[in-house]
This record gives C-alpha cells, sequence and structure tokens, in this order.
C-alpha cells in the first residue's frame, strides 16, 4: 500500500514500518537477482535482521530462562552433528515436559579454546536442572549444563522486560565465528517452529495517521519512538521502529 505501513508485533510489544512511494526509487539500485553490490553492508543487514527477529521471538514468547549445553572430553567440533543432537535434545525435551510443543531458540558457539562447540538455549517456562541434564547427557560425550539468572534488572521489570534482556545474552554469540558457520550454509540460530510472533499491518497516508492507529491498538503510545529523520547516517527510505513496555 502506498502511503506508511507499520508492522506491529502485540505480542513482542514492538513495531516497525516505512514510508512506500507511489514510485520505487529505489529501483536500479538492487542490483541484479543473485548480485550482491556491498557483501560486507549485506553481512551487516543480515546480522541486524537475525538479531530483530530473535528479539521478537523471545519477546513474543517471554523465553527469559536462559541455557548452556556443553560436550565433554575433545568436544564437538563438527557444527552438522550439533544440530542433530540439539534436534534430538529439544525432542527428549517436550517428551520430559508432557509431549506439549514449547518455544525455545538456541544458538551455537565455538569455545575460546580448541574445545569445539557448545550451545546457548532460551524457554519460557521453569525446568529444573534435573530435567535438562537427564535429557541432554542420554547421549555419551554430553557434558556440563548451565543455568543463567535474567538479573540486574529494575524493581517492576516484566517478563518481556527480562525476554529481551535474554535475547541480547543470546543473540551476541550469533556474530562469533559466523563466516565458518555461512560457508556451510548454516544459520546463526534455530528456534521452536508454531511460535513466531503474529503481525498486525496498520496503513495510514501519513505518518501521524499510521502512529496514532497504532498507539490505539497498542493502549498508549510507546516507551521509545525512533525515526530515521533523526538519524544523519541513515541511508534508507524513512523508516520508524518503537516499542512498547511489557
Amino acid at each position: 500500500m502506498i502511503g506508511w505501513n507499520l508492522t506491529l508485533y502485540p505480542d513482542a510489544r514492538e513495531g516497525a514500518g516505512s514510508f512506500r512511494a507511489t514510485v520505487d526509487t529505489w529501483a536500479g539500485r538492487r542490483g541484479e537477482p543473485g548480485e550482491c553490490r556491498d557483501p560486507e553492508r549485506s553481512l551487516q543487514v543480515a546480522a541486524s535482521r537475525a538479531r530483530t527477529t530473535v528479539r521478537r521471538f523471545c519477546a513474543a514468547n517471554r523465553t527469559n530462562r536462559f541455557w548452556t549445553v556443553t560436550y565433554e572430553g575433545a568436544g564437538c567440533h563438527d557444527p552438522l552433528v550439533l544440530r542433530s543432537d540439539l534436534a534430538e535434545f529439544f525432542r527428549g525435551m517436550r517428551t520430559a515436559l508432557g509431549g506439549k510443543p514449547f518455544p525455545y531458540l538456541w544458538v551455537p558457539e565455538w569455545h575460546k579454546t580448541d574445545h569445539g562447540l557448545h550451545a546457548h538455549f532460551v524457554c519460557a517456562q521453569y525446568i529444573r536442572r534435573s530435567i535438562v541434564e537427564t535429557v541432554w547427557k542420554q547421549v555419551p560425550g554430553h557434558g556440563f549444563v548451565y543455568a543463567k539468572l535474567i538479573g540486574d534488572l529494575p524493581v517492576g521489570s516484566s517478563a518481556v522486560d527480562e525476554a529481551r534482556v535474554a535475547a541480547r545474552y543470546i543473540a551476541k554469540y550469533m556474530n562469533k565465528d559466523f563466516d565458518v558457520k555461512r560457508a556451510m550454509g548454516l544459520h546463526r540460530y534455530d528456534l521452536a517452529q508454531g511460535f513466531q510472533p503474529r503481525r498486525v499491518i496498520v496503513p495510514g497516508p501519513s505518518l501521524e495517521e499510521a502512529y496514532r492507529r497504532a498507539c490505539e491498538l497498542m493502549g498508549g503510545p510507546p516507551a521509545t519512538y525512533w525515526k530515521s529523520e533523526d538519524s544523519p547516517e541513515w541511508t534508507g527510505p524513512q523508516a520508524v521502529a518503537m516499542s512498547w513496555d511489557g
């Protein structure tokens, strides 16, 4: 639709949008299909999109429990083995928790030494550490399990605030050693299917009108409001981003 189009993620308590002109002013500037005019810029944009997806998923599902699972001995040095192990692990977790699907998101990390890979994941519900350890250690060679408490938040912080902090924790690992993962055609992260945050499109002939409609739908003005016109370094089309308290 011509004009402003805001995409709201009500469960994640945020939204973003941009202005669409009558004429595609970006035509001819994108390059040919399959062509990347600025590979470095392309990687930066892809990383930013991945962080945004992770933040919205975590906030929408209130994934405020942070876990790490490791390997013992010489460790795991094959990203495909890690992914296979984690797929089996989350199937086992689903069974151990009663068979009902649950939201989770995980990222791999290469150990600082030569120990290989381990993984971090976030989920929403409280799970006894003994359950996580039992399921993870069903496979020989699987090592310790660690849980991290999301703390140091202001008094009165909500589950959404906690989930956003957990998202920042886990997102920082997505950029580490990504050239290796990208060369193998692997993603920065993986998540439970069926829990992607719902989207609501809010159009408007002007930013003011789209913003007013967004505030009505979300129950009030956002706690944070960013506009591209306030960022001199911004080179894309006019855009806005906003978030609401949980």
